[in-house]
């Protein structure tokens, strides 16, 4: 399936915040990319571009196509409560968002690549799915014979961030998905209240 894999900065760029993490090349150049990116920052935009704008950074952050997200609202709206925020729940529910979260990989890119390859595991068994939707009490671990990745390896060492919805064991490399995050406990600046206005037009 596609993917982008252009300039993550020039993306970041794009929706004036560094929204893959933290970036060096973002931070000398907070404008829209272009020969005229200055001048489009001081253009007002309409009340759709903004929603679109909402919808397309939180498709990037998550790494999702167009066509997935669209299955992920619907899957949302038909839950029941609060869409804008089921939705952000059922994206935090991937497996390779968890895998990342976990600090199994250093990103979801690399994330989605380490399930791919089998080196990830949900209650003891293989998943090389990474859309796989995890249930609370999932379980999620490193491959036996993968855990001495030097990827791996390098990602735990580096890790610095914990959440609440998460719990680690560092000796056995496996952790549990102990239930979906409220909003307030999900740190991505995405709103989500705009993305549900646009699909609701």
């Amino acid at each position: 399936m596609a993917r982008y894999r252009g300039p993550k900065t020039k993306i970041a760029r794009r929706f004036g915040e560094p929204i893959f993490g933290p970036d060096k090349y973002f931070e000398r150049r907070k404008y829209p990319p272009g020969q005229h990116g200055l001048m489009r920052k001081r253009r007002k935009r309409s009340q759709y571009a903004i929603q679109l704008n909402e919808k397309m950074k939180a498709k990037f952050i998550y790494g999702i196509l167009e066509k997935q997200f669209k299955n992920l609202f619907k899957k949302a709206a038909a839950a029941g409560g609060n869409t804008g925020e089921v939705l952000l729940q059922l994206l935090e529910s991937r497996l390779d968002n968890v895998v990342y979260r976990m600090g199994i990989a250093p990103s979801r890119r690399a994330a989605r690549q380490l399930v791919s390859h089998r080196h990830i595991t949900v209650n003891g068994e293989v998943v090389n799915i990474p859309s796989y939707t995890l249930r609370p009490g999932d379980v999620v671990g490193v491959r036996e014979k993968s855990k001495s990745l030097q990827v791996i390896q390098e990602s735990l060492a580096d890790k610095r961030n914990a959440y609440e919805w998460l719990t680690w064991d560092s000796e056995k490399m496996e952790g549990v998905f102990t239930n979906r995050p409220e909003r307030e406990q999900i740190p991505e600046n995405i709103e989500e209240h705009l993305i549900v206005e646009l699909y609701s037009k």
